[in-house]
């Protein structure tokens, strides 16, 4: 497969044209943000760890019936996948308070809730993000009724598949962020990454942040937790 021209950078990652129509070439950065793009800087090893740690996450939930756009693993940074239009809506899922939501609503973090919430957001830098719900999407036309429950099932699922296998890691899955793309024939499945920087992920002994809280609260050893989620998703 021929890598061609580079079709979009993003703040994590590069994704580039291949000589099949139906393939894209997706290269992990070390390029690390916060608060919209406001907080700048690196972490040493990211892409390595991000690329790896979702590609694996994408093999265990295809096994368990969530299509994703994994298709395979060339190198330590770069990925094929599979062509999608990604649907504007960012998705996240939540089994604990914690970041924005601990602070919209003015609780503490770390509160468990009795059942998993979940929350949209519009995928727009210039808008910052904002929150927005099911009637709005559909009225901007960013996805129909059908493809908004799909998202939510497909949500869902990963969820509960995640969370059982964090569990065996002994980590707990706090929240974390999804997209989702399109293919050609309107077919939705989990596409993006899933990866320190869109988990948040604590010990389930210490409760120590093992995630890009890290760097968004400046906490130290940023490298270190992502190696250490990597060391526990691969015992090595």
């Amino acid at each position: 497969m021929t890598k061609l021209e580079q079709l979009y950078e993003g703040k994590a990652k590069k994704v580039f044209k291949t000589d099949d129509e139906n393939l894209y070439i997706v290269d992990y950065k070390d390029d690390a943000t916060a608060f919209n793009g406001e907080k700048k800087g690196t972490i040493a090893g990211k892409g390595v760890i991000n690329n790896i740690m979702s590609n694996h996450m994408f093999q265990l939930l295809e096994k368990q019936g969530v299509p994703t756009h994994f298709v395979e693993q060339l190198s330590e940074r770069e990925t094929v996948v599979k062509k999608v239009s990604i649907v504007p809506l960012e998705v996240i899922i939540r089994n604990i308070s914690a970041g924005s939501f601990a602070k919209r609503y003015g609780v503490n973090e770390g509160i468990v809730f009795d059942q998993p919430t979940i929350e949209f957001s519009y995928k727009n830098d210039d808008l910052g993000d904002p929150l927005i719900n099911d009637y709005h999407a559909m009225a901007l036309k960013l996805a129909t009724a059908e493809e908004i429950e799909t998202i939510k099932k497909m949500a869902f699922k990963v969820n509960e598949v995640m969370k059982a296998y964090f569990d065996t890691l002994n980590v707990t899955l706090v929240d974390f962020k999804l997209e989702f793309g399109k293919t050609d024939d309107g077919t939705i499945i989990l596409a993006d990454e899933i990866s320190p920087d869109t988990c948040r992920l604590w010990d389930k002994d210490t409760g120590e942040k093992l995630d890009k809280d890290r760097f968004r609260r400046d906490l130290g050893n940023v490298e270190e937790a992502y190696q250490e989620i990597l060391r526990r998703l691969t015992g090595k």
